[in-house]
């Protein structure tokens, strides 16, 4: 392995409603994210019958280790789902998409993010974290971390404590590069102490323009300094403005693909793939943030949290191009 990711295992299913009355049944507010308990969920679950949908295995690690898999980087997966036919379905998608999965079993319904898209195009995201979030420091091993590579750790589970802890500390008794997410101001705002603790015990940190205002109070430019001197390598993506890449006291501006996005969700998520891509391959830090934003950019231009099979040829040579190998 190269990248092991460790996130929520939550099954993204996509439903075209044909009005918001669904919305009003269920008690979701048009257009935000909420957390829904299992009732809601199992409510949500009787009406995707009905309605035109799309399933893929979610969740912000899972979502860069497929990416990465797709390079040809060789990428496994920890997460916890239930003993449901959804459960089922991720593990089979994730092993499908080239990722070795290290998945710990739990009886009941796993952890869904179904996103509700109205006719007016606004989406409503319901999250039910079910098992997801509970993975237990016991069931963890070093076993399943490389011995040469990264464990990238999505932001989400700070929510759990002791799983942080265990992980980081698991993975510098091997050796292990740990890489973190910081995944949502909101998420920085509420952990912040426990954030201040473990950020400094990260090589990568990855975070937008507003989640690393929200851990320095700084603007950007700032904050990728101050970040890049906590830890081996800071990266604050700022969207159709690039990103920052610091590291020692250097800073490095690299400029985004110009176009118009269809749907930003996962860019994040792919540009850490594309930068770890680069970081695997022996890149420079430069080179890895080009990579980043290219992936970035194919990620904005299509529905959903996957880019098709159809573009993946152009991208492996573009990334070639990149690193200046020449056509792979």
């Amino acid at each position: 392995m190269h990248v092991v990711g460790m996130g929520n295992a939550l099954m993204d299913v996509l439903l075209r409603l044909p009005s918001d009355a669904v919305l009003e049944r269920i008690g979701l507010r048009k257009g935000v994210m909420e957390l829904v308990s299992e009732a809601q969920m199992l409510a949500l679950r009787e009406e995707q019958a009905s309605l035109i949908q799309t399933e893929k295995p979610g969740g912000a690690a899972c979502n860069t280790v497929r990416a990465l898999s797709r390079l040809g980087v060789k990428t496994g997966f920890i997460g916890k789902i239930g003993t449901d036919a959804a459960g089922i379905y991720y593990e089979e998608a994730v092993r499908n998409a080239g990722v070795t999965p290290f998945f710990v079993r739990t009886e009941g319904i796993s952890g869904s993010c179904t996103v509700l898209i109205s006719p007016d195009g606004e989406r409503t995201m319901a999250t039910f974290l079910g098992p997801a979030a509970e993975i237990r420091p016991a069931e963890l091993s070093d076993t399943l971390f490389p011995d040469d590579g990264y464990l990238y750790i999505e932001g989400y589970l700070t929510a759990n404590e002791p799983l942080m802890r265990a992980a980081i500390a698991l993975a510098r008794r091997k050796g292990t590069k740990v890489a973190l997410d910081l995944a949502n101001f909101h998420i920085v705002d509420t952990y912040k102490p426990l954030l201040e603790e473990i950020v400094p015990q990260v090589d990568i940190l990855f975070c937008n323009e507003s989640e690393a205002k929200a851990f320095t109070r700084m603007s950007a430019g700032a904050a990728a300094e101050c970040l890049g001197r906590l830890v081996r390598i800071a990266v604050v993506t700022m969207g159709e403005n690039g990103a920052l890449i610091a590291s020692g006291g250097n800073v490095f501006h690299v400029e985004a693909h110009r176009c118009c996005p269809i749907d930003t969700t996962g860019a994040g998520d792919h540009f850490a793939a594309g930068f770890f891509y680069g970081q695997t391959a022996k890149a420079t830090l430069e080179q890895s943030g080009r990579l980043g934003v290219l992936l970035a950019g194919y990620a904005v231009n299509v529905i959903g949290t996957e880019i098709p099979e159809e573009y993946w040829e152009k991208i492996r040579n573009e990334m070639a191009e990149i690193l200046g190998t020449g056509k792979r």
